[in-house]
């Protein structure tokens, strides 16, 4: 395996560059990023199209990771209760190290190759269930002790890394490999390899919620209306499909609880 988030720079001597420069270089790397992942796009395809029926048959995604990894998978599974009205058992998120690794690392955590899998079983983990292992280099003991075990325990897998023929893409069933080359500070890889991380958790997450039913049209009619903004939104979704004014889509609102019930009442 040739460990290309670890290779050198494209760019010798940041050190010695302008603000300026330094700022279109990494836009310019960025670029790269979305090529990537359109070239992962038929795997990413094949892990939705596995996820959904899952989900409907009462199964959940584990995302685990160490690191950044593991902190974009936490956010990602964060994001889908408020913004689809979804149980927050559904996605779930792991970090090598527990909680306290999102705000500050813990040492040695993600050499643990057993710890991955004793946290899952803690959410009596089954064959309905998903686990897909995030790391950007391909080589995180801790997501690939959990995705072998995983998979012998006979789940689906899948893993999102940025590094080819890696031994967590060659560990799991479907291996989404974007490889977006060395970073623009050298194995920085909370940088495109971060970036390319969040993009196809986007992905995963939202397609697979677009599948299950939780948009309509373009909308997010199941969001929880937890705040004014929230709530603001979903008077103007209320008001663009039921050509009502802004009073009266408040008041359906208000009534119902959500942008879905109180569409379903004028249906």
């Amino acid at each position: 395996m040739k460990n290309i988030t670890e290779s050198s720079s494209e760019y010798e001597h940041l050190d010695e560059m302008s603000v300026s420069a330094l700022l279109e270089g990494m836009n310019e790397e960025d670029r790269k990023v979305y090529e990537a992942i359109q070239k992962t796009l038929p795997e990413i395809e094949k892990l939705v199209k596995a996820i959904v029926p899952r989900i409907k048959e009462g199964g959940r995604v584990f995302y685990i990771g160490a690191g950044t990894s593991g902190r974009l998978g936490v956010l990602d599974a964060s994001e889908l209760p408020p913004t689809f009205g979804v149980s927050d058992g559904i996605f779930i998120g792991l970090i090598a190290g527990g909680d306290i690794a999102l705000r500050k690392a813990v040492e040695n955590a993600e050499d643990d190759t057993k710890q991955a899998w004793k946290t899952l079983q803690d959410y009596e983990i089954n064959e309905k269930d998903v686990v897909i292992g995030i790391a950007a280099s391909g080589t995180t003991p801790y997501v690939i002790g959990g995705v072998k075990t995983a998979r012998d325990n006979g789940l689906l897998t899948a893993c999102i890394t940025c590094n080819p023929n890696s031994p967590l893409g060659k560990a799991v069933d479907i291996p989404i490999e974007a490889v977006v080359g060395s970073e623009f500070v050298t194995g920085s890889t909370r940088l495109k390899s971060g970036t390319a991380q969040k993009m196809i958790l986007n992905m995963i997450s939202t397609v697979t919620m677009i599948q299950l039913g939780k948009v309509s049209g373009n909308k997010m009619v199941h969001m929880q209306l937890t705040n004014q903004k929230l709530v603001e939104r979903g008077s103007r979704m209320l008001m663009d499909e039921l050509d009502i004014s802004y009073n009266e889509a408040k008041k359906l609102l208000r009534q119902h609880g959500s942008v879905s019930a109180a569409l379903n009442s004028k249906r």
